[in-house]
């Protein structure tokens, strides 16, 4: 949302400001120059990435536009839900959670929001499974840091490849720029008015080239980046939790570490997580 808004501004203000300067709108619409800075973009875009990571840019920038999964009532369920599975392997036993591990969108362990974040019940339940055959806690520990580790590094190459094409824009702006001057000079025989449309066509590539690179394709790379740490953060809380669940602690500490490892804008209050368990056992 706050990206569309940005967007909006950006363009209030740069066309406002244009047109109280006395510009016409009209100079700015050169398709031709468009289809160039575009279509150049895009091609290098593809030239350097792979198939699956171009999906994934695309995908992490669409996504951008909307809000944050990472809110405070993700995190409280995801808090609940170990509460739930610190709950039941304590009553009925660690070998009790095999069946939600085969089957988690069936059991009522785990709430809506984290049964549909696939990737993160993919962590869980693998985790679960060494768990469940004994595994050393500090080598669990050893396996979902490399695993966290890895994860990040792969969500940083869309992010790597949006920021590219964000830092190429400019260029390719002189590009449109320099084949609109090209233009310009080979028709230099005709009436200075049309002259100078050739000229603010060529110009107008420049500008759209930097407008775009700085305005719209680097606030979505930052954006993408932000979320990424968002999502490292919700693993390092669940890697609390699981690992507390290994070691066999109380259900109310666990949540309680993994409480303190959700960031302040996201993390319930102690009163917040307290009143939410009491009416889960109610």
């Amino acid at each position: 949302m706050f990206v569309i808004i940005g967007y909006v501004i950006i363009l209030g203000c740069v066309l406002g400001g244009f047109m109280m300067a006395g510009g016409h709108l009209g100079v700015l619409w050169q398709p031709v120059e468009v289809l160039i800075i575009v279509g150049a973009a895009f091609g290098s875009f593809l030239a350097s990435n792979s198939l699956a990571n171009s999906k994934a840019a695309m995908a992490g920038g669409t996504a951008t536009l909307k809000g944050s999964t990472y809110t405070k009532e993700y995190y409280m369920e995801l808090l609940m839900s170990f509460n739930a599975l610190s709950q039941k392997a304590r009553k009925e036993g660690l070998l009790s959670l095999e069946k939600v591990v085969d089957d988690p969108e069936g059991s009522s362990i785990f709430g809506e929001k984290i049964v549909h974040d696939h990737h993160l019940m993919e962590f869980i339940c693998d985790k679960l499974r060494l768990i469940l055959t004994g595994v050393d806690v500090n080598q669990l520990e050893d396996i979902m840091d490399a695993e966290i580790e890895v994860h990040h590094a792969e969500g940083n190459e869309p992010i790597k490849a949006v920021q590219k094409v964000g830092d190429g824009m400019p260029a390719f702006g002189i590009v449109a720029a320099v084949m609109g001057v090209v233009h310009t000079m080979e028709s230099v025989g005709i009436p200075p008015a049309e002259l100078g449309k050739l000229i603010a066509a060529a110009l107008v590539g420049t500008f759209l080239g930097i407008l775009v690179s700085y305005g719209f394709i680097g606030p979505v790379a930052s954006v993408m980046e932000a979320r990424l740490e968002e999502e490292s953060n919700a693993y390092k809380c669940t890697q609390k939790g699981l690992l507390n669940c290994a070691k066999g602690t109380s259900p109310a500490m666990t949540v309680e570490f993994m409480r303190t490892a959700i960031p302040h804008n996201a993390r319930p209050t102690f009163t917040e997580l307290e009143e939410q368990l009491k009416a889960g056992k109610g």
